[in-house]
Order: C-alpha cells, then structure tokens, then sequence
C-alpha cells in the first residue's frame, strides 16, 4: 500500500510554525522536520499537522 503523497507545491511554500524557517520532507517517517526547532511534524493521510502540540520533539542528529 502506497504512502499518501504530499502535493510537491505544498512543500514549496510550508514553514515551520515556530521559527518561520524551512522544513524538510521525510518521505518515509511522513514527516516535515524543522531542524531549527528540533521538531517533526506529522503527515496524517497526506495532510500535514502543522500544530506544535502533534509535533515529535527530534535530536540533533537524527535523520
């Protein structure tokens, strides 16, 4: 089963909510992380939760 796909433009334009800076897709952990706040955001059936309480707080250094 396919994962459900992000529209690439979406992609384009999202920042992160908190510091405004940019994010980077991980296709396999469906998620948007922003390094600069050290959090990632989850994609919920192609639709990115953009909401600081659904985010996973990430590691310097995890990929």
């Amino acid at each position: 089963m396919n994962e459900p796909q992000v529209d690439p433009r979406l992609l384009e334009i999202l920042v992160c909510p908190l510091t405004k800076g940019p994010l980077r897709y991980d296709a396999a952990a469906q998620e948007l992380v922003s390094e600069q706040a050290g959090l990632a955001f989850p994609i919920r059936d192609g639709i990115p939760v953009m909401l600081e309480d659904e985010a996973r707080r990430i590691a310097e250094g995890d990929d």
